[in-house]
């Protein structure tokens, strides 16, 4: 005759349905989990943000015209993308020691050293909205990504200062590169004489309204263009859901410095690989090179896998074939893997776009 439960065994059962059930619960909840704990928990109207970045002095700058054996005439204002995760603060204080580190380690070698042949580079510490901003639609986290702008204005002003004449090039990645969107607009435009110095602007993975363009400064149509706006944001091919989602949720600069819905107005692709908006597929032989630079030092230029990604611009969006190497896989923590990625699929395409427009920009000046 079968004997029932003991007493601690029905507790030991119970114990591991809950245990269970609470593991099943954070594998589905984890990315909510994580995220809420990113929450400031604090409007934006009270908030203190951190101090105010101070752009003569040298700490206020990641790079400041840094320039590399050989580097070409221009003078490049980066502006980069979120490393800072946040928590207790809708912006980042300057020299945040993780957000510092990221920055190095993964955005400068990936996306600040395409640029570092067109001339001195420069990159401004700027008090970022943080990686929950980017996570919700918030009116808070929209005022917190408007709130950095001030700051990257600042920066701009500061620069142009020690740059007062000669080629120009503003480049940005993420959250950089919408900042930069509007400073485009607001403040390169329609300034006649900012506009001439002007090489182009490089708006990389983010999403600009074809519509809020100035036609003073329109997407660069071939690679020979100059004084233009070269924005793409990049999608597998294939990821349908992501294409999607990245145009729902895609949030752009109005005529008053709001961040408001993209609200399915057209957004520009301006594909690296061929500098131009044509919407043709671009066969991977044209590819000109990724890399992993991760972890270089400045003045190390990476190795380049070339022929290895296939482009098209689609609906706004730049969809791209993914390359089968190790190098090339999503690593780091769940917000790491939010951020501008740690590798760089137009790495030669941007170097040499950069340099076509730079030798386009050379032939008209003389």
């Amino acid at each position: 005759m079968k004997r029932g439960l003991t007493f601690r065994q029905w507790v030991g059962c119970v114990g591991f349905a809950l245990v269970f059930l609470l593991t099943a619960g954070v594998a589905v909840w984890r990315g909510d989990i994580l995220r809420a704990g990113l929450d400031p928990q604090v409007p934006f109207q009270t908030y203190e943000p951190p101090p105010t970045p101070d752009y003569a002095d040298r700490a206020s700058w990641a790079l400041l015209d840094a320039r590399s054996e050989g580097a070409g005439p221009a003078a490049v204002f980066f502006v980069h993308s979120t490393t800072f995760n946040g928590g207790d603060d809708w912006n980042g204080p300057i020299g945040d020691p993780r957000a510092d580190a990221y920055l190095r380690r993964v955005v400068l070698p990936n996306y600040a050293a395409p640029f570092a042949r067109a001339g001195s580079v420069s990159v401004p510490r700027y008090r970022q909205a943080s990686l929950y901003t980017r996570l919700t639609l918030r009116d808070d986290a929209r005022e917190a990504r408007a709130f950095a702008y001030g700051d990257v204005l600042a920066a701009f002003d500061a620069w142009l200062k020690r740059h007062p004449e000669g080629p120009i090039v503003v480049a940005g990645v993420e959250q950089g590169a919408d900042l930069l969107d509007r400073l485009v607009r607001e403040r390169i435009a329609p300034d006649p004489a900012l506009r001439g110095r002007l090489v182009a602007a490089y708006l990389m993975d983010a999403i600009v309204a074809a519509d809020q363009l100035s036609p003073m400064t329109p997407p660069c149509a071939t690679r020979r263009q100059i004084h233009c706006v070269v924005a793409w944001s990049e999608v597998g091919e294939g990821d349908d859901g992501a294409a999607r989602r990245r145009l729902r949720r895609a949030l752009v600069w109005d005529d008053r410095g709001r961040l408001v819905d993209l609200a399915g107005r057209a957004a520009v692709c301006v594909n690296p690989v061929t500098g131009s908006t044509g919407q043709e597929e671009v066969p991977a032989r044209m590819h000109r090179g990724a890399t992993n630079a991760t972890g270089l030092e400045w003045s190390a230029r990476p190795a380049l896998i070339a022929r290895e990604v296939a482009t098209q611009c689609v609906d706004g969006l730049l969809r791209h074939s993914r390359p089968d190497l190790e190098s090339f896989r999503e690593r780091g923590s769940w917000a790491d893997r939010r951020k501008a990625r740690p590798y760089n699929l137009f790495y030669g395409d941007i170097e040499a776009d950069v340099a076509a427009r730079l030798a386009a920009y050379a032939a008209q000046a003389g």
